[in-house]
C-alpha cells in the first residue's frame, strides 16, 4: 500500500498527514513551526514519528503541501514566518515523485464543495445555489482570503492575497482604529485587523491597554471584561464587512464561509455578534447579500482534504 504525505503550514503551526489509497487520513499530527528550523525538519520530524506509530513512510512518494503563503515559482518564502525553500530543491532531498505545493486557502476552498453539514455551521439567513462561486475568508496568524468557481463537473480554486486588500472603516470607531493604525503602518491592510495581531490592536485602540489575543478572548468568553468584549465584538463586525466584499466580488451565491483558528473560539459570542449584519450592509446589494448563505467551518483539518483532491490531479 502507498502513502501519500499532506501538509497545511500556516504560520503558527504545522499540519500533517498521511493518506491510504482509501482517501482515509491517517496519522494527524500538529507540529510548531516554530520548533523546526525548516519545512524539511519538520517534515523529518512528522514522517520519524509517523514511522515509529507502525507507518509504512518509505512508500511515500507523492506529497501536497498547503502553504500561508503565495506560490508563484519554484522559491517559497513565508510572510508569516521565517520558513524559506525551493520546491524542486525539497521533492529531491526527499526522494519525492510528485511534490505539489498550493496556497492554504486555496487548498481550504478546494474542501467546500465536500463539507458535510456536520463540518459546518451556518450563522444567519441564506439559501445557496448549485454549482455557484463560493466564497472563503479566515483569520488567523494572517488573513487568508479564496474561493472556488465550478467547472463542468470540477472545481477550480483561487489562489490570491486578498487579506491585504487596504481596510475600509465603516463607522467612526472603526476610523479611529484606522487612524492610530496609520500613524504606525501607513497602509492598514484587512489582515492588519482581521488576525490574532489585530485582535490586539483593535482592543489597544479602543482601550488604550496593552493585552494578548487570548487574553482578549477569554476575558470577553467569560464576561470580566467591558473592553474584550467590545473588541471582540468590533472583530466580528469587521470581518462581516470584508467577507460581504468577498462574497461581492466573487458573486459567491454558493456560499460564503469563515474558516482559519479565531472565529471558532469565539464560541457563542460570534452568533450574537454584528457579522451577518455587517455582511448584509451593502447599500443598493443588500438584498443580494441576504440570499446569501454564510457558514463556519467546523471540520478540524479541512485543508488536509482539500489538497488531497488537488494532488490526485496534479501529475
Amino acid at each position: 500500500m502507498s502513502l501519500r504525505m499532506l501538509a497545511d503550514i500556516g504560520g503558527t503551526n504545522a499540519r500533517f498527514a498521511l493518506q491510504s489509497d482509501d482517501g482515509q487520513l491517517e496519522h494527524i499530527e500538529v507540529l510548531s513551526c516554530a520548533a523546526h528550523a525548516t519545512l524539511g525538519d519538520a517534515m523529518t520530524a512528522y514522517l520519524e514519528g509517523a514511522a515509529r506509530r507502525g507507518a509504512e513512510v518509505q512508500s511515500v512518494r507523492r506529497a501536497g503541501i498547503a502553504i500561508a503563503n503565495p506560490v508563484e515559482d519554484d522559491l517559497v518564502s513565508m510572510t508569516n514566518h521565517h520558513w524559506s525553500f525551493s520546491i524542486s530543491k525539497l521533492r529531491t532531498e526527499r526522494a519525492l515523485d510528485t511534490l505539489l505545493v498550493v496556497n492554504d486557502f486555496a487548498a481550504l476552498a478546494m474542501s467546500l464543495p465536500y463539507l458535510a453539514p456536520s463540518q459546518r455551521t451556518r450563522i444567519g439567513g441564506g439559501v445557496e445555489l448549485a454549482a455557484r462561486p463560493m466564497g472563503l475568508i479566515g483569520p488567523g496568524t494572517g488573513l487568508g482570503v479564496s474561493g472556488v468557481i465550478p467547472a463542468g463537473t470540477e472545481w477550480i480554486a483561487l489562489a490570491g492575497e486578498g487579506g491585504h486588500v487596504s481596510f475600509a472603516p465603516a463607522n467612526r470607531e472603526e476610523y479611529a482604529i484606522l487612524d492610530m493604525l496609520w500613524n504606525e503602518y501607513g497602509h492598514v491592510s484587512a489582515e492588519r485587523l482581521l488576525s490574532g495581531r489585530g485582535l490586539e490592536l483593535i482592543h489597544r485602540a479602543l482601550s488604550g491597554k496593552q493585552a494578548g489575543a487570548a487574553d482578549i478572548t477569554s476575558a470577553a468568553l467569560d464576561g470580566s471584561c467591558a473592553d474584550a468584549r467590545r473588541t471582540v465584538d468590533s472583530f466580528c463586525a469587521i470581518l462581516g464587512s470584508v467577507a460581504g466584499n468577498v462574497a461581492l466580488t466573487l458573486g459567491a451565491t454558493g456560499g460564503m464561509y469563515i474558516g482559519g483558528g479565531i472565529v471558532p473560539r469565539f464560541g457563542a459570542l460570534f452568533a450574537q455578534s454584528a457579522f451577518r449584519q455587517r455582511f448584509e450592509d451593502k447599500g443598493r446589494l443588500g438584498g443580494y447579500l441576504a440570499r446569501i448563505p454564510t457558514y463556519l467551518i467546523t471540520e478540524q483539518y479541512p485543508a488536509l482534504r482539500g489538497v488531497a483532491a488537488m494532488l490526485s490531479r496534479a501529475h
